[in-house]
């Protein structure tokens, strides 16, 4: 089941939403980017999603986030030692189921934004590193402070998320372990039925929802 990686996908939400590139994006380190884009991005929810409703939300995601997540890469991972038995078709299916299932869980998440936080790290890495992780914090009352870690990594076209670790638990890492054992019973094809039926079960959800 893959119900426990769906939980660390709805945690990590909280903030990785908002790591979308605005149109000065490759002149910004990425921790600076990360602040301004949050900032601006939790602007239109508060101002303009307050009702929760969901197909906006799925369309600020792909608007601001899609393009600068290595979807690629992460279902790779993902899939792990798996990956080398998929077709070029099984993968490419891969991917667009797993991009889909992780814009509705943040979809999702973000519905129940209520006021959060953000605490954003100064960045430790050097002017010439190719691949950083920018620390953020996520502040909420009577909790404690949640750490989201992104592992970015720079590209020609800018930078791009390859994983996101919530209080050290990597997101990627974690679907590893539950993809292993979709292969394991039913092949790449039983893991690519069980990612479609949980996006047609998130699909009516967002369906349902308030609009």
């Amino acid at each position: 089941m893959l119900a426990k990686s769906l939980r660390l996908a709805t945690a990590a939400a909280a903030a990785a939403f908002a790591l979308s590139l605005g149109a000065l994006a490759q002149e910004q380190a990425p921790d600076a980017l990360v602040k301004s884009v949050t900032l601006e991005v939790v602007g239109i929810i508060q101002k303009d999603i307050k009702d929760g409703d969901r197909r906006k939300l799925i369309a600020l995601i792909e608007d601001k986030v899609l393009p600068y997540f290595n979807f690629a890469a992460m279902t790779a991972s993902a899939v792990g030692r798996n990956w080398d038995k998929a077709t070029p078709e099984q993968k490419s299916r891969l991917i667009d189921e797993f991009k889909t299932l992780l814009v509705r869980t943040y979809a999702s998440s973000l519905a129940a934004y209520s006021g959060q936080r953000f605490d954003f790290r100064p960045l430790r890495a050097k002017p010439t590193d190719t691949d950083v992780t920018v620390n953020v914090r996520v502040l909420q009352s009577g909790s404690e402070p949640v750490q989201i870690d992104y592992d970015m990594e720079k590209h020609a076209s800018g930078w791009k998320v390859w994983d996101v670790r919530v209080a050290g638990i990597s997101l990627v890492a974690n679907y590893r372990t539950e993809f292993d054992n979709q292969v394991r019973q039913g092949g790449i094809d039983g893991l690519i039925k069980t990612l479609q039926t949980k996006n047609r079960t998130l699909e009516k959800s967002t369906a349902g929802a308030r609009k």
